[in-house]
């Protein structure tokens, strides 16, 4: 075996665990064409328009940018513990929640200048989403609660929970037809990265917290440890891991993501918490990781992609006269997908390591002895 072929076969292997999404992504699309044309609309043109209001333009970056800001942060709180074999998709509620915290902070304490009054707001939202989600990981390892239910639980009882506090003991008197917290001050806004390109720092906490996940996950003692974990938690105990201890760890780390993802929501798009705040990137999120196959570098990826297809709804409704909720038929569409073509993963991990060992075959084909 030459050289050319060993490269091929670990290209190959490198290759192979995308597959079930871009088979997902492809089947996706001809559904959704399919979708379209039954109801008689134009379904290249509205391909077309989705390219055109996700990336066709600067504005158009912006729009979809700025959706994927959260997105990439949601996507954590999924991708996270799922390194440890967890499924938890209570994201929405731990980022309405931090948003909350984040938006009343300022009202408790003194009039700090804006720089350290937003650092706290976001260990203020962090704090408070890393436990609800840990809440979600401690009753799964202590009561043996399935973490996936659990979480979904949570998630609504932190909506209703929100919705509680700011239409009641939080709710600013002035906001009349809309109840929200009391608006924050200037200072405490965070604005755009630049004059040019109007897309607030969330972007940029959230390409950074994905960078720092793959840190953790994939060049860490800890991240090889929540491997172990999440691949055979007897196998980790017998090597004497803390399985609690990473369990909760990641849930924590992944509320975190999630509640700091609803404090850039109220400083840089709302102002204050409200109604709005419940947009559904928590359960964006949870399409966004699976889609990257938990693999926090992909996120950044599926994150843009999804916060185009998002954003080009408004011009699929003006173009086409298609609902604005079109684009959600379009995700439901490819997670189930998603899905259906995971089913393909044990066959491509066998592959994959047929590959591997293939690749790893001295150059002629001599085994190495010794």
């Amino acid at each position: 075996m030459n050289s050319l072929e060993h490269k091929l076969h670990r290209l190959a292997a490198r290759a192979l665990p995308g597959l079930p999404t871009l088979l997902a992504v492809l089947s996706s699309g001809a559904l959704f064409l399919l979708f379209l044309a039954v109801q008689n609309k134009p379904a290249l043109a509205a391909s077309a328009l989705v390219f055109e209001g996700a990336f066709s333009s600067s504005f158009a970056w912006e729009n979809t940018l700025q959706r994927a800001a959260p997105l990439m942060l949601t996507a954590l709180c999924v991708a996270l513990p799922a390194r440890a074999g967890l499924i938890i998709i209570g994201g929405e509620g731990a980022l309405v929640l931090g948003g909350l915290a984040a938006a009343v902070l300022p009202l408790w304490l003194p009039a700090f200048p804006g720089p350290l009054m937003l650092v706290l707001m976001g260990l203020a939202a962090m704090l408070v989403g890393g436990l609800w989600i840990g809440l979600a990981g401690w009753m799964r390892q202590t009561r043996g609660l399935n973490e996936t239910i659990g979480s979904l639980l949570l998630s609504y009882i932190g909506i209703a929970l929100f919705h509680q506090l700011v239409e009641g003991p939080l709710r600013d008197p002035a906001s009349l037809n809309k109840p929200s917290t009391v608006p924050l001050e200037d200072t405490y806004l965070i604005g755009t990265v630049s004059d040019a390109f109007a897309v607030h720092w969330g972007l940029v906490a959230g390409v950074i917290a994905c960078l720092l996940a793959y840190v953790l996950l994939r060049h860490s003692v800890s991240g090889f440890a929540l491997g172990i974990v999440g691949g055979n938690v007897r196998t980790a105990r017998m090597l004497g891991l803390s399985v609690n201890r990473l369990v909760l760890l990641t849930c924590l780390l992944g509320g975190a993501a999630a509640g700091l993802a609803g404090m850039f929501e109220v400083a840089a798009v709302q102002g204050s918490a409200n109604a709005a705040l419940i947009a559904g990137y928590g359960t964006s999120g949870i399409l966004v990781a699976f889609a990257a196959r938990h693999n926090p570098l992909a996120i950044i990826l599926c994150a843009t992609l999804l916060g185009g297809v998002e954003a080009s709804g408004s011009l699929l409704q003006r173009r086409l006269d298609l609902p604005d909720a079109t684009t959600l038929i379009l995700e439901g569409i490819l997670f189930t997908n998603l899905l259906a073509w995971e089913a393909l993963s044990p066959r491509l991990t066998a592959w994959r390591l047929r590959l591997l060992a293939k690749a790893a075959t001295p150059v002629g084909g001599v085994p190495e002895h010794g």
